[in-house]
């Protein structure tokens, strides 16, 4: 069997180290082999010990939401990322941005850049969702509420201190639709400030949304 015939069960998957030393365990030196594949373009290498397939096997990849939570975990995607993906702001989103417990840390790959920012827990944990794009691809990312107040938390001099900053904040800085503000769960807001960094910001941010 061809390394191509024994990945097409992992079809939309991000190859682990684990995975790719089970497939090529009949191989006395599969780290060679590893390297012969990505030269050939039937592998293409994320990071070291992570990889999908590549373009020559014609196999479906992993989407980059998927590749994000494998790449730097735990991690999960947010801030503008998961902003879009929930249609709250109308750019699309070319780096992939994730909140992760380990440190901040960026990369650039051929799947394209990746970056992730800490967060403290509890503060983390709150707000991630499951999401399945595919069949095959379940992915952690933040709920439309979370991915804001990581926005917030997480950008450098953004400090929240009137409802007049904040609306101008959220409907012209960020491009927010205030239909879509008045949508969001402020309860679930509200639960997280006392364990968030900006705890004031956040604060503001819901009396904002409730005075729309």
């Amino acid at each position: 069997m061809t390394f191509r015939d024994a990945v097409q069960e992992y079809a939309e998957e991000p190859l682990t180290r684990q995975i790719m030393m089970d497939l090529l365990r009949t191989y006395k030196r599969p780290n060679d082999k590893i390297n012969e594949l990505v030269k050939k373009g039937e592998l293409t290498s994320i990071r070291r010990g992570l990889y999908v397939a590549g373009p020559k096997t014609n196999i479906a990849r992993p989407e980059p939401f998927l590749v994000a939570n494998h790449l730097r975990g735990p991690s999960y995607v947010s801030m503008e990322t998961a902003l879009s993906h929930w249609r709250l702001i109308p750019e699309r989103v070319f780096e992939i941005s994730s909140l992760t417990t380990k440190t901040s840390k960026i990369y650039k790959t051929p799947m394209g850049r990746f970056s992730y920012i800490n967060a403290p827990l509890p503060y983390y944990s709150f707000g991630i969702k499951s999401v399945q794009l595919t069949p095959k691809q379940v992915v952690l990312i933040a709920s439309p509420e979370k991915a804001l107040c990581d926005k917030i938390v997480t950008t450098a001099g953004i400090i929240l201190r009137s409802s007049r900053q904040t609306a101008e904040y959220l409907i012209d800085d960020l491009r927010i639709d205030e239909t879509k503000l008045q949508e969001l769960d402020l309860a679930a807001i509200t639960s997280w400030v006392k364990d968030a960094p900006k705890k004031e910001s956040l604060s503001m941010l819901v009396k904002t949304i409730k005075n729309l």
